[in-house]
């Protein structure tokens, strides 16, 4: 991953409650990273990922990146990120899929959007709050 998007999760890992499955977050960024962000285009600073490469092939590009995508989302439900959060990271794969299938377009579109680095960063984001609240709880 590029530097800035490296510091912008590992702030939110430190944040982390220790009880949180420090592999399955490894995987998760492993995942959202060559979906979208595995490679550099040659002669510029702009990555993209797996996901708008195999979107060039229609229906069956955008539906294996879909289920891919899925894999974030049930991840962050196993680890017990919130029905809300969830909800939201289901919409960015939604958003993603159906703008993603749109001839041309949609390749772009998957370039730009970037679902599965929002969906990390949501599914992060939440797990540190929770945690917030159970360190709170746990001194009570």
């Amino acid at each position: 991953m590029g530097s800035k998007t490296r510091s912008e999760f590992e702030a939110l890992e430190n944040d982390l409650p220790a009880t949180v499955d420090g592999a399955a977050i490894k995987r998760m960024r492993v995942v959202a990273h060559a979906l979208d962000e595995g490679f550099r285009v040659p002669g510029t600073d702009v990555r993209v990922g797996l996901d708008p490469i195999v979107g060039i092939l229609p229906g069956a590009g955008d539906a294996a990146a879909a289920v891919a995508s899925l894999y974030l989302a049930a991840e962050s439900a196993r680890l017990g990120v919130s029905q809300s959060t969830l909800l939201r990271m289901l919409a960015n794969i939604g958003i993603d899929t159906v703008i993603g299938s749109v001839p041309v377009l949609g390749v772009a579109f998957d370039a730009v959007w970037k679902a599965n680095k929002r969906n990390l960063k949501l599914a992060l984001t939440d797990l540190a709050d929770e945690g917030d609240g159970a360190d709170t709880v746990a001194l009570e």
